[in-house]
């Protein structure tokens, strides 16, 4: 594993990626949702936006499951929660899919 953090954009395929949320966050098991958004094939912006949308119309309290496949979400997920008040409760990543669960603050 290489030594500090990987540019998530960059990174090959022979390179081991370092998520941007706390490896505490990773689990094996998926949580409850209130709502899911499939991001798959989208890149950045498009997750964040559609994911900034979603969240807008839902509940504080209310938890929103994300399954997407651009290695930026991590970060951009991170810092949209950090800046808006939310909680990025969970985070997994299972081949190709990253999933994702943030709870509204």
């Amino acid at each position: 594993m290489p030594k500090g953090p990987v540019n998530l954009l960059r990174a090959s395929k022979n390179q081991s990626v370092v998520p941007w949320y706390p490896s505490a966050l990773m689990t094996d098991t998926p949580m409850q949702a209130d709502a899911e958004i499939d991001a798959t094939g989208l890149v950045c912006p498009e997750p964040l936006m559609i994911v900034r949308n979603r969240v807008r119309e839902m509940a504080s309290g209310e938890v929103l499951h994300i399954v997407a496949t651009d290695p930026s979400t991590g970060r951009d997920f991170t810092n949209f929660c950090r800046f808006m008040g939310h909680e990025l409760v969970s985070a997994r990543e299972q081949e190709d899919r990253l999933e994702y669960w943030i709870r509204k603050g």
